[in-house]
């Protein structure tokens, strides 16, 4: 009996020992167990779209499979943990595409902003460009950053200066007829003016100062009155009042209406002659009769057959048309004899500076 109870004894204190033995075990297992199936907390950021996740997966590879997050092969991703959750952030590959009026540059990003992206691409950007998005922004996928170049230059050109136009009443031509006495040409004025360029296109152009280099002439049209007709706000031609011709540029309007062109005029020393003069004639030098109208001239400067129109520059005699018929042997260079009907004319006359109108 007494061997039986030993023998009890001795297993009770085995069973003891393994138990004491294996408890350690078994306590450490268990705690490894919920160490391992334990919950994690993930917050799982992809661009605007953010998730938190919670799984007993410990890779982030596994944390976004499990989360629905496909990445393309150049993705990315980066990983930060904390006391009580970890973050993973993805970072998605981008295509930017950088234009300007020369030139199209595509790069790739994992996001930055466009100031970044603009220096890394070695585009340097002005104060006056104009960029299609803020320095500021955060690039994204297919994004497109036009750049315009914009310039302001001050610049200095030539601009017509419109010409104006007159009128004035001619009696001795018929009503409602117009002849232009002055014919008006534009004058010229340096400008200048800011220009701003856009990509080399003009954009606006504001004028700051006009200077004029070369008046402008004005138009002068006569308008006959001869019937009486009322000459309305414009006035009579002073010299149509006096009985002189209407002389204007190229043209000549007589004291009877009639019109007469020329192209070019010059100032001649005048005296007068007829044929009772010594030496004289009743025919001129190319066999015409003297008459008043045919005048001698210098054939080396005015030639022979050559039709006038001519006026003293003291406005006392208008001898009117004239043709070079006669020379003189004191006739010579700018000079001219002017044939009157008496002597006591040519008396009165004596010598005179006249305009010579060469007519058409």
């Amino acid at each position: 009996m007494l061997e039986c109870n030993r023998s009890m004894r001795d297993k009770f204190r085995l069973m003891t020992r393994v138990i004491a033995v294996m408890l350690p075990v078994i306590l450490l297992t268990v705690i490894l167990s919920q160490s391992v199936l334990a919950l994690n907390t993930y917050v799982i950021s992809d661009g605007d779209r953010v998730m938190i996740h919670t799984t007993f997966a410990t890779n982030p590879a596994d944390v976004l499979s499990e989360a629905g997050f496909e990445l393309n092969p150049d993705d990315i991703y980066t990983t930060q943990t904390s006391s009580d959750k970890s973050e993973i952030t993805i970072q998605r590959l981008q295509t930017v595409t950088i234009r300007t009026a020369q030139t199209e540059t595509q790069l790739t990003t994992y996001g930055e902003t466009v100031a970044s992206i603009l220096s890394r691409a070695g585009i340097i950007v002005t104060e006056d460009d104009a960029i299609s998005a803020s320095p500021s922004a955060m690039t994204y996928d297919g994004m497109n950053i036009t750049i315009s170049r914009t310039q302001l230059v001050v610049e200095t050109y030539e601009v017509e200066v419109p010409y104006e136009t007159t009128y004035c009443y001619a009696p001795n031509l018929p009503t409602g007829q117009q002849v232009v006495l002055t014919k008006g040409v534009n004058g010229v004025a340096e400008r200048t003016a800011n220009v701003l360029y856009i990509d080399g296109m003009e954009i606006s152009r504001t004028p700051l100062s006009d200077t004029v280099v070369q008046e402008p002439v004005k138009e002068v049209i006569a308008i006959g009155s001869k019937d009486g007709v009322s000459a309305g706000d414009a006035p009579v031609h002073p010299d149509a009042l006096l009985g002189k011709p209407i002389i204007g540029d190229g043209v000549i309007v007589t004291p009877d209406g009639k019109i007469l062109t020329y192209g070019n005029s010059g100032v001649f020393s005048a005296t007068a002659y007829n044929n009772t003069d010594p030496g004289c004639t009743i025919y001129t030098y190319i066999g015409t009769l003297c008459r008043v109208g045919a005048i001698a001239v210098d054939p080396k400067v005015i030639p022979l057959g050559t039709k006038m129109y001519i006026v003293s520059n003291d406005g006392r005699y208008i001898y009117g048309e004239a043709v070079a018929e006669d020379t003189g042997s004191s006739i010579k260079g700018n000079k001219i004899d002017l044939y009157f009907d008496t002597v006591p004319e040519c008396l009165t006359f004596g010598i005179r500076d006249c305009t010579v109108y060469f007519l058409n």
